[in-house]
């Protein structure tokens, strides 16, 4: 089934993990693809994958420059006309205790892992306003719904994203604009590997406790964003969707 034919997406930090196998998924079902990501190398790697057997577009941006994501926004308008689909993905962690952090280090993870939510959701939305729909998929982290041992001020960013994932849904639902958040629990990505530098014990104790008894896959995940984006989820908006292995049950 083709959900997504002629749909224009952008994902962002697309060039790997989650985000690449949402991309890729995306022009699997029809979708033309925006592969958005501060790492352009990697992202046209990826859009010359899809462009194998899809239609995909590589781009670089910041998500915490403003700027950038406007600059992201209309370079897609000017090429496809429209934007029907956010996914807005691009993330990033170390995992330490709170006390060893600082704060250089908790403006580069809200930056990310918040602020950057809001850039490319808000120079994407005009375009959803005007033409009366779209779809907007945030990804969070199971440690914004439930807190995570060393990685205290990435859990409270996050805990942002699905708070204001609920306000966006409420707001922009009378434009025929869908907002909805995935949230991950430990998922085999870059991410991942960079989070568990030095706290291999850590990750190593959460695996154990995790009912299915390993980590997620990127494309587990990546389904799930799919089904918000669908016209299965048509009526639905404002929700997080937790996809963990069963670690918690929010």
């Amino acid at each position: 089934m083709m959900r997504f034919t002629d749909r224009v997406a952008i994902v962002t930090g697309a060039a790997s993990g989650i985000g690449r196998a949402v991309a890729v998924d995306l022009a699997r079902e029809g979708a033309i693809v925006v592969v958005a990501d501060i790492d352009t190398v990697g992202a046209e790697k990826v859009a010359a994958e899809i462009r194998a057997g899809g239609h995909a577009t590589a781009r670089g941006v910041d998500v915490t420059d403003a700027e950038s994501a406007r600059a992201l926004a209309a370079a897609t308008i000017a090429e496809h006309g429209r934007i029907d689909i956010l996914v807005s993905n691009a993330g990033w962690d170390r995992a330490q205790p709170f006390l060893d952090t600082d704060p250089a280090f908790w403006d580069k993870v809200i930056a990310i892992n918040y602020r950057g939510h809001l850039a490319v959701t808000h120079a994407v939305l005009p375009s959803m306003i005007e033409r009366g729909w779209g779809r907007i998929v945030t990804v969070a982290s199971d440690a914004g719904r439930v807190g995570s041992t060393g990685e205290v001020v990435y859990s409270g960013a996050k805990g942002a994203v699905i708070a204001f994932t609920k306000g966006l849904a409420r707001e922009v639902a009378r434009y025929g604009v869908n907002v909805n958040c995935v949230a991950p629990g430990l998922t085999d990505t870059p991410l991942l590997a960079g989070i568990s530098e030095g706290a291999e014990k850590l990750m190593a104790a959460i695996v154990r406790s995790i009912p299915l008894g390993r980590v997620g896959r990127p494309e587990e995940v990546a389904r799930a964003i799919l089904f918000f984006a669908s016209p299965d989820a048509d009526y639905i908006t404002g929700q997080t969707l937790s996809v963990n292995g069963g670690l918690t049950m929010p």
